[in-house]
């Protein structure tokens, strides 16, 4: 049996598990964006692929290997792999559905606290030799705990629901808006309430975004959705960078529209230098906190996504059904 493995080698060794199925299977591993064509030729025959999450599988790929039975997502998108393909051509495509959501949550929760406790600016405050007068500045100005926070979760997915599990241990006030309400009896048991997307924006200290990239949800939050916030209120991005309108938050930074903004994802990525949000004013710039796009590549995911992976080969090998399959 043959894998092909589209991404990081190192990331692929480290998290290999053991388990039989990987001492029975022929690997071949090749860097993300190596042309298909190169692709196919150093292969050769193929049963499986697992690939990184950005990384294209095309049906001209799929051609080229006759017995391909799985393909797999290292993460939770899929959106690069042709599934239309794969399925015309009956072969199974799977993801690793909700592997890294206790992750994302995690991130979360971070920046929420690193937007409230001034986290930024305190840091160069004091490696400046200005530590006493901010802490003076931020005692009169007030500091917000995230418990005293009414929360508001645009979504309500595998991330959000691993969210406001957490925020409920902080003490925090949880709404959410999502397309489809969920059920009386799920929303007692995430401590959640149901509000209407204008009235969330609108009455909640933090919105925190949990939605996937749509037509429907792309630049969902605008300047107008931004204006209707509380002047206080902090803004939290760890789904997609397409979802925020990106030169409108930063208006709304410069503005004092909202109080602050924590962004685990912009848009385009990677993020150029002059990016609206890496040109804001030094005040505007205190109110951001921004991280690389890691709130869900933690080793922890990586490792269950790895073992989800070989063990679908496993299940596919001999003819049983994998988990997680997103072209039924």
């Amino acid at each position: 049996m043959k894998l092909l493995v589209i991404g990081d080698e190192k990331r692929f060794l480290k998290y290999m598990p053991e388990l039989d199925i990987v001492k029975a299977c022929d690997v071949t591993v090749v860097d993300r964006g190596t042309p298909d064509e190169e692709i196919i030729r150093l292969a050769g025959a193929v049963d499986f692929i697992a690939a990184d999450a950005v990384s294209p599988v095309s049906a001209t790929l799929m051609d080229a290997f006759p017995d391909l039975k799985l393909i797999h997502s290292e993460g939770v998108a899929y959106n690069a792999i042709d599934v239309r393909a794969a399925t015309e051509r009956g072969i199974t495509v799977c993801n690793n559905a909700g592997v890294n959501a206790g992750a994302v949550a995690e991130q979360t929760v971070l920046l929420m606290l690193a937007c409230l406790r001034h986290v930024v600016e305190g840091d160069r405050a004091v490696r400046s030799g200005q530590q006493i007068q901010m802490k003076e500045r931020l005692m009169v100005e007030g500091l917000r705990e995230l418990g005293d926070c009414k929360v508001g979760l645009v979504g309500l997915g595998n991330i959000a629901v691993e969210t406001a599990l957490r925020l409920h241990a902080f003490g925090c006030d949880v709404s959410y808006w999502n397309r489809n309400r969920r059920p009386a009896g799920k929303e007692e048991q995430l401590h959640v309430t149901y509000l209407p997307l204008d009235e969330l924006a609108r009455t909640c200290d933090i919105v925190s975004i949990h939605v996937p990239v749509t037509p429907d949800t792309e630049k969902l939050v605008d300047a107008a959705f931004l204006e209707s916030m509380k002047p206080d209120a902090i803004l939290v991005n760890t789904a997609r960078g397409e979802i925020v309108d990106q030169a409108a938050l930063a208006d709304a930074l410069e503005r004092g529209v909202i109080g602050g903004a924590g962004l685990d994802t912009l848009s385009p990525e990677p993020v150029p230098a002059d990016h609206p949000l890496a040109k804001l004013s030094p005040d505007a710039a205190n109110r951001l906190v921004v991280s690389p796009h890691i709130g869900g590549v933690t080793e922890g995911m990586f490792r269950r996504a790895w073992r989800t992976i070989w063990e679908n080969i496993a299940r596919a090998a001999v003819g049983e059904t994998p988990v997680n399959i997103v072209n039924r």
